[in-house]
C-alpha cells in the first residue's frame, strides 16, 4: 500500500464496544444455544441482529457510517480465542473439532472455551489489569498455523451490505504469541514467540482477504507491548515487533494498519512501531502520557503517521476532565499533523448507557460517562480537532462544571472516616506469630488431615433469583424473602453435611454479587440496574460505583453466619470480599490515591470481622481474587501497589484473636508472580485456582517456601465438566508431593454460584472420595 491509496484515518473513533447487548442479548442467546433450545443458525442470526443494532447505535452517537470509525469488534466468547481459531491454533486434544480446512464450527468453538468430557478447556486468566478474562492459547512446535476462519472478513462484508464501512479488529501477532502458553507437547524451555515467522503469513493472508473485501483499515491490538509483566526478554519482544510489522506493513495487498496499544504507555516500543510501515499508532493517554524527548528518527517517523490519542478513559465511568483531554490532543500535534481521538481502551469494560439508569440520582449521573456517553465525548473532541477549541468550548465547560460539582458534593469527603484513617498506627496492620496462631487454631477447630471446604457460594438457582426479583418488585415481604433464603441455607448446610465437607459455608443465596452485595450495605457506593459488563464468556457483572468516602453503617453478614452456625456442629466460614477486590470490581473514584480508598474499605471490613468473631464465628474468609489483577503493568509502580494492597488486607484482618482462622481466596492470580505479596497478607489459609492449569502452581508454592495453609483448587468451576475421582486424586497427589500435608486444604477453584446443582453435587462427591483415597494412602483415617 502507498500513501496515494491510503484512506484517511477517522478523526474520532473507539477501540471497541460492549458486545453483550444492552439487555445481555448475546449472553441469553449463547446460553440458549448451550442449552439446546436454539440452533447454531438461530444463534448466528441473533448475533448478526445484535451487530446490526450496535452499528446503528454507534452511528447515531456520532461515529461515521463509511469512514472506518466503527470497530468491528464482536466476539461470541473471547477475542483471544477468536484469534486462535482464526489462525488454526488448536490444542491437539481438540484437533478433531476442525474439518479438513481447519475450520471449527460454533459448537466446537464453545467446546474449546468450556471443555468437554475428559478434555479440559483452555486455561483462563485476566486480561492485563482489567477484570476481563481471556482464554490462553496453547502453542508448540507442532501447532500448524493456517487461515482457518474467515469470520472477521464475513462480519466486515455483513456491515458493508448494511451500508457501513467498519474497521475489523483482531489481536495482533506479537500479543497473541506472548499471551499464549506452551502446549502439552512443547519441550521444556519452548516459547511461543519463537513461532512468529510461522504465524505472520497467516496474518498476511487475512489482511489480503480484508483488502479484497474493501476494508480500508484494520486494527491490530497489541496491549502486550505496554506491559513489563511479560516473561519474554524485552529485547526479544521489540525484535518481534520490528519483524512483525515490517512483514505486515510490507505486504502488497492489505488495508492500512492501525496498531492500538491500550492499558499503558508504549515506552521503548514506540520508536520501533514508529519506524515500521504501519499507518496509525494508538496511544493510551489515560494510563500513559504524551511522548516527549523523542530522538530525531522517531520524531520524523511519527510525523508521517496518524497518532491516535486515547484520551477518553475506557476503563472507568467518570465523565472526567474534557478540557485536559483536549489539551493532550493538541499536544500530540507537536508529534504529527495528523491526530485523531479515541478511547484509551475498548469500551467492553464499561456499561452501555448512563441514561438507562433511572434509579441513580441526576447529580450522580451528571458525573458519569458510560460507553454511549464516551462516544459522545470522542465525537465532541473530534469536532474540536477539526474546527478548533471555540467550537466545543461549551461542552468542555459543562464537563468541568460537573467535575467541580462532584468534588464539592456531600459524602465525597467524610470527616469522621478521614479522621479514623489518619489515626492508624503500625500495630493496626499486624497479627501475632503464625506458629502461635496455628497451634491455637488446631486446638480450637480440630480439623482432619486434608480438611475440605468450598470457596463460599453455591449455585444460584432460578428460585433464588426469582425471590430476589419478587422482593425488589414488592411482590413478597422482607420477612418472606428472609424465610426463603434461610430455607436455602439449610438445604446447603444439609447437603455439605451429607457429602462430608469439613468446613461449612452458607452458600450466599442472599448475595446477587460478591462486590455489589457489600456495596449495597456500605456508605459511599451506588449500584446500577443495567450496568452490565462482560467478565468472561457469557458471564456478566454489574460493577458498583464507589463515589465517596466509605463506612459501614451496620453489620452486614453476621445474622446469616450465626444462623448457619446454628444448623451445624462443624465450623462455619464467615464470607467477606476483600478491600482490593471491592476496588478492582467496582468503578472507583479517581480523585484520590487507591490506597486511601482501600484503607477506608478495610476499616469497614475490620468492623464486620470483629462482629463475626464476637458472635462465635471461628473462621472468616476475606476473598482477594483481584490481588494480581490490579498489579500495575509497569514495574516502577509495583512497590507502592503492593504496599497499600497488602496493607489494606492486613488492616481488615489484624484485629482478631489467634484462635480465629483467617482465610483468603485468589483465583487466576498467577501465584508465583505475587508470592511475596500473598505471603505478606499473612492469612492463615490461602485457596487458589489450580485445576485448569493442572497444578502448575505447586512448583511456585514449593520453591517459595510458603509455609501457611494452602488450598490449590481441584475442581475447575468455570467449566461444566465434572472431574472424576481419578482426576482429583491425581491433582491432590501432585499437590501433596510438593506441599507438606499439614498445610494442604482441599477445595474447588472458586465459588460455585455459576454452576448447576447436579454437576456441583457430583463434583463435590468426587472431591470427597478422592480426599478419602489420598488420606488412606497417607495412612490417615478417612
Amino acid at each position: 500500500m502507498t500513501d496515494t491509496t491510503r484512506s484517511a484515518f477517522p478523526v474520532g473513533t473507539i477501540l471497541g464496544y460492549p458486545r453483550i447487548g444492552r439487555r445481555r442479548e448475546l449472553k441469553k442467546a449463547v446460553e440458549a444455544f448451550w442449552g439446546g433450545t436454539i440452533t447454531a443458525d438461530e444463534l448466528e442470526a441473533q448475533a448478526a441482529e445484535l451487530r446490526g443494532v450496535t452499528r446503528e447505535r454507534l452511528a447515531g452517537l456520532g461515529l461515521g457510517r463509511d469512514d472506518a470509525s466503527i470497530p468491528e469488534s464482536f466476539s461470541f466468547y473471547d477475542q483471544v480465542l477468536d484469534a486462535a481459531v482464526t489462525l488454526g491454533a488448536l490444542p491437539s486434544r481438540f484437533a478433531g473439532l476442525a474439518d479438513a480446512s481447519g475450520h471449527v464450527d460454533l459448537a466446537g468453538y464453545f467446546t474449546i472455551a468450556r471443555g468437554e468430557g475428559e478434555h479440559a478447556p483452555l486455561e483462563m486468566t485476566k486480561w492485563f489489569d482489567s477484570n476481563y478474562h481471556y482464554l490462553v492459547p496453547e502453542i508448540g512446535p507442532e501447532t500448524s498455523f493456517r487461515l482457518a476462519s474467515d469470520r472477521i472478513v464475513a462480519e466486515f462484508e455483513e456491515a458493508r451490505a448494511a451500508g457501513f464501512v467498519t474497521r475489523p479488529v483482531i489481536v495482533g501477532p506479537v500479543t497473541f504469541l506472548l499471551l499464549s502458553k506452551p502446549s502439552d507437547e512443547a519441550p521444556e524451555g519452548f516459547r511461543s514467540l519463537s513461532r512468529l515467522a510461522d504465524v505472520l503469513p497467516v496474518y498476511q493472508e487475512l489482511l489480503a482477504r480484508l483488502a479484497a473485501a474493501g476494508a480500508p483499515w484494520v486494527q491490530l491490538d497489541e496491549p502486550a507491548l505496554v506491559s513489563e509483566s511479560i516473561e519474554d526478554p524485552r529485547s526479544e519482544v521489540l525484535d518481534a515487533v520490528r519483524s512483525a510489522y515490517a512483514a505486515l506493513g510490507g505486504a502488497a495487498e492489505r488495508p492500512a494498519i492501525f496498531v492500538a496499544a491500550p492499558y499503558g504507555s508504549l515506552d521503548d516500543a514506540l520508536p520501533v512501531l514508529a519506524a515500521s510501515p504501519v499507518e496509525a499508532i494508538g496511544l493510551d493517554l489515560v494510563r500513559g502520557t504524551v511522548p516527549s524527548g523523542l530522538d530525531a528518527a522517531t520524531a520524523s517517523a511519527l510525523a508521517g503517521k496518524t497518532v491516535v490519542g486515547g484520551v477518553i478513559d475506557g476503563h472507568n465511568i467518570w465523565r472526567g476532565d474534557l478540557e485536559a483531554a483536549f489539551g493532550k490532543l493538541t499536544s500530540l500535534l507537536a508529534l504529527s499533523p495528523d491526530v485523531a481521538v479515541s478511547t484509551s481502551t475498548s469500551l467492553l469494560h464499561v456499561p452501555h448507557d448512563v441514561d438507562d439508569e433511572p434509579a441513580l440520582s441526576d447529580q450522580l449521573k451528571s458525573w458519569l460517562a458510560f460507553a454511549d456517553q464516551k462516544i459522545g465525548q470522542v465525537a465532541t473532541l473530534a469536532v474540536g480537532l477539526v474546527d478548533g477549541h471555540e467550537a466545543v468550548q461549551d461542552a468542555l465547560r459543562a464537563a468541568s462544571a460537573a467535575l467541580a460539582d462532584r468534588q464539592a458534593a456531600p459524602g465525597v469527603r467524610d470527616t469522621a472516616v478521614r479522621a479514623r484513617t489518619a489515626a492508624l498506627t503500625e500495630s493496626d496492620f499486624s497479627r501475632g506469630d503464625y506458629g502461635d496462631r496455628l497451634a491455637a487454631q488446631e486446638e480450637a477447630l480440630g480439623l482432619p488431615f486434608l480438611p475440605t471446604t468450598t470457596i463460599g457460594s453455591f449455585p444460584q438457582t432460578g428460585d433464588i433469583r426469582r425471590a430476589r426479583a419478587q422482593l425488589a418488585k414488592g411482590l413478597i415481604s422482607e420477612a418472606e424473602y428472609l424465610g426463603l433464603m434461610r430455607d436455602e441455607i439449610k438445604r446447603v448446610v444439609d447437603l455439605q453435611e451429607e457429602i462430608g465437607i469439613d468446613v461449612i459455608v452458607h452458600g450466599e443465596p442472599e448475595r446477587n454479587d460478591m462486590v455489589q452485595y457489600f456495596a449495597e450495605n456500605l456508605d459511599g457506593f451506588a449500584v446500577t440496574q443495567n450496568g452490565w459488563v462482560q467478565s468472561y464468556g457469557s458471564r456478566c457483572t454489574r460493577p458498583s460505583i464507589l463515589w465517596g468516602d466509605v463506612s459501614r453503617p451496620k453489620p452486614i453478614t453476621v445474622d446469616w453466619s450465626t444462623y448457619t452456625q446454628s444448623l451445624t456442629e462443624k465450623p462455619v466460614k464467615g464470607m467477606l470480599t476483600g478491600p482490593v477486590t471491592i476496588l478492582a470490581w467496582s468503578f472507583v473514584r479517581d480523585d484520590q490515591p487507591l490506597g486511601e480508598t482501600a484503607r477506608q474499605v478495610a476499616l469497614a471490613l475490620r468492623d464486620e470481622i470483629g462482629d463475626l468473631e464476637a458472635s462465635g464465628i471461628r473462621i472468616v474468609q476475606v476473598d482477594e481474587p483481584a490481588l494480581r489483577e490490579l498489579l500495575p503493568l509497569k514495574r516502577a509502580a509495583h512497590a507502592d501497589y503492593l504496599d497499600w494492597s497488602v496493607g489494606s488486607f492486613r488492616l481488615a484482618t489484624a484485629g482478631v484473636r489467634d484462635e480465629t482462622q483467617i482465610h483468603t481466596h485468589l483465583c487466576y492470580s498467577e501465584f508465583g508472580v505475587v508470592i511475596d505479596a500473598i505471603r505478606n497478607l499473612d492469612a492463615d489459609v490461602t485457596s487458589i485456582e489450580a485445576a485448569r492449569s493442572r497444578m502448575e502452581v505447586v512448583h511456585d508454592i514449593q520453591t517459595s517456601g510458603f509455609d501457611h495453609g494452602i488450598g490449590p483448587g481441584v475442581y475447575d468451576i468455570h467449566s461444566p465438566r465434572v472431574p472424576s475421582v481419578a482426576e482429583v486424586t491425581e491433582l491432590l497427589e501432585t499437590a501433596l508431593a510438593a506441599i507438606p500435608g499439614r498445610q494442604l486444604w482441599v477445595n474447588p477453584d472458586c465459588g460455585l454460584k455459576t454452576r448447576g446443582y447436579d454437576e456441583t453435587v457430583a463434583s463435590l462427591k468426587n472431591i470427597l472420595e478422592a480426599t478419602r483415597v489420598v488420606r488412606e494412602k497417607a495412612g490417615v483415617p478417612a
